[in-house]
């Protein structure tokens, strides 16, 4: 079960963090890969880690919010692999503050980032799926967009995240005629690159433990059994659905 042997994986986001997690999970399952981030030193060192595995990967660099270098970035997928099978969204950023205080400059980045990348990259890769009639599409969102907080305002990433759920039930409703999947997987606190500063300060990791039913946060590779399971012919019959690996955060 859960063998992606002769699959394309094409992750977004991949440089560092659950991207290149998530990529290295796809690899050991047998994928060939497509990574793709804006730092193309850090994608190479990921690429060796891939190849070491006994598959093939394409680092291509790319700024999502771009529309060409997106469309570029499927071409190049296409003229390198022929296909691609599985695709998962999961670059983002975001500039944090509450609603009173957020500038139209910082929304708008984090709506690009986040909400807007996602659309972007999916209409890109998601015509080549059409043709073949085959395809996975896998939306990283987040706990927060499902539920608001009290340990930090972070209005834009709460809204671009609840867009990305709501984004993954309209592409699974339109594409399933063509064989299409599309599911979100909404993590809950992991510590990555990206979060480390914010998760290792006292008051959050006191927050945690009173928020979080399992009282940890998410371990390096906790994500990836979610990602696998939905990226492979086992997950044929679920499409639209919003998986959450939280922890039990979202539970109570």
């Amino acid at each position: 079960m859960f063998d992606l042997h002769g699959r394309v994986a094409v992750v977004t986001g991949a440089s560092s963090g659950l991207g290149r997690q998530m990529a290295l999970g796809f690899a050991r399952q047998g994928a060939d890969l497509v990574i793709m981030a804006r730092r193309v030193n850090k994608l190479e060192e990921v690429a060796e880690e891939i190849r070491s595995l006994g598959v093939r990967c394409l680092p291509i660099q790319c700024d999502v919010t771009d529309t060409e270098a997106v469309n570029r970035a499927a071409e190049q997928t296409i003229e390198y692999y022929g296909k691609v099978d599985i695709l998962v969204n999961n670059a983002g950023a975001s500039r944090n503050a509450g609603v009173l205080d957020m500038s139209d400059e910082d929304w708008n980045f984090t709506m690009q980032a986040d909400l807007t990348s996602v659309f972007k990259v999916t209409r890109a890769f998601a015509k080549y799926m059409v043709n073949q009639r085959y395809g996975r599409i896998i939306n990283i969102a987040s706990i927060y967009g499902q539920v608001g907080n009290t340990a930090m305002d972070t209005v834009a990433y709460h809204s671009s995240k609840g867009g990305v759920v709501n984004f993954t039930r309209a592409v699974a409703a339109e594409l399933a005629k063509y064989n299409i999947t599309c599911n979100t997987i909404s993590p809950g606190y992991f510590e990555t690159e990206l979060t480390a500063d914010t998760l290792k300060t006292d008051s959050f990791k006191k927050f945690m433990e009173v928020s979080v039913p399992l009282g940890r946060y998410g371990r390096e590779g906790e994500l990836n059994p979610a990602a696998i399971f939905l990226a492979s012919d086992e997950a044929s019959y679920i499409t639209g659905q919003n998986i959450k690996v939280d922890g039990g955060y979202t539970s109570v």
